[in-house]
């Protein structure tokens, strides 16, 4: 997978590297107020770009969260997508602190994906899963279960990116992708499944246990 390794993700160098040579620029013309702004929004790009190392959760049954951020909704629903029927739902809220390197939430392979373009409504938003910018991805797991993951743009994000490709083999915990600027994660989980989060708890991407899949 792409952006291991590094502490800032590739897609947020070309920010940096604006705001850098802006704020010099500004320096060098002795525009103080400028040089300020561009300073400060060098130092966060360079904070929202990050990209730590996390430890996934061991267990071929346990999925783990993928994206920081804050859990706003629990419950039952109709995956729309793929499978088109009553899953267990999962919604992870990021904000613009929050890292936003998104990760594989469990060993699996890359059935199908599907990208939809969409509007920009605030991504805490229930509406947002259906009518945002959004890109869905169905995950089969050695046992034949099958997931769903859903990166769904928020209220500034313009860009989702997505590094697998369908067929590929993924593991828990690889960096997956990224959405710039505030957005949200839905997961969809079969019946049977049990949900250790609940709404309004805060989780870490690649380390936060999210469920356990029924192992028989």
């Amino acid at each position: 997978m792409k952006n291991e390794g590094v502490p800032i993700v590739k897609e947020g160098l070309p920010f940096l590297m604006v705001f850098l040579v802006g704020a010099f620029g500004f320096w060098i013309g002795g525009i103080w107020p400028l040089t300020l702004l561009f300073l400060f929004l060098t130092g966060f790009s360079a904070y929202f770009f990050r990209n730590p190392e996390r430890l996934p959760p061991i267990g071929a049954s346990l999925v783990a969260s993928p994206a920081d951020g804050k859990v706003i909704f629990v419950g039952n629903v109709r995956e729309p997508e793929f499978l088109q029927e009553e899953m267990l739902k999962v919604s992870i809220f990021m904000s613009l602190f929050d890292v936003h390197v998104n990760r594989v939430p469990i060993d699996g392979t890359v059935r199908d994906m599907k990208y939809h373009k969409g509007r920009f409504l605030a991504a805490s938003e229930d509406r947002a899963s259906e009518e945002n910018e959004r890109n869905a991805m169905l995950i089969e797991t050695a046992r034949g279960q099958k997931i769903v993951l859903v990166q769904v743009a928020g209220l500034v994000a313009r860009r989702i990116v997505c590094y697998p490709s369908v067929g590929a083999y993924i593991l828990k915990g690889q960096r997956m992708g990224l959405i710039r600027f505030g957005s949200r994660c839905d997961m969809f989980f079969p019946k049977g499944t049990q949900i250790v989060v609940k709404k309004g708890d805060k989780v870490v991407g690649g380390e936060t246990i999210l469920a356990q899949l029924k192992e028989s």
